[in-house]
């Protein structure tokens, strides 16, 4: 066999071996995960239909304007899950400055959060990915008295 000949089949053998090999799908990212601006609004919705269900956290929204919260809760989590939105609220600091919520407040608006979010199909390890990144949010909402 001459060189040339070699050489040409094992390119094409290097060629036939590199298409067999199997590659991940590209990961999907945490706002792909929560199905992007569409499932962060069905999301939002059924956490605002669990909030007014909620009595210990109901009193902290009764003087809500709800459709501006809706709109900014969107939003927000859309950031937070590295969506293309812009938050336009006030810092969390500074929207919850003066409330008094309290440990037991804030766990039973997580917990809302995540009847929401099984509502609407997200898969336990999304939603873990999610709550952790608002967590960073704790000691700017809650207020209680040490």
């Amino acid at each position: 066999m001459n060189t040339a000949r070699a050489f040409l089949i094992t390119v094409a053998a290097v060629a036939c071996l590199a298409s067999c090999t199997t590659t991940s799908p590209p990961q999907r990212t945490l706002y792909q995960a929560l199905g992007e601006y569409e499932g962060i609004e069905a999301i939002t919705d059924s956490f605002l239909g669990e909030l007014a269900g909620n009595q210990q956290a109901l009193p902290l929204f009764l003087n809500s304007d709800i459709s501006r919260f809706r709109a900014q809760f969107i939003n927000h989590l859309c950031v937070t899950a590295n969506g293309p939105c812009t938050y336009e609220g006030d810092a969390m600091r500074e929207t919850h400055r003066g409330m008094g919520i309290s440990t037991a407040q804030f766990n039973s608006i997580v917990e809302n959060l995540i009847a929401a979010l099984e509502a609407n199909g997200v898969p336990t390890s999304t939603q873990n990915a999610l709550l952790q990144r608002l967590a960073r949010h704790y000691d700017e909402i809650v207020e209680e008295p040490f």
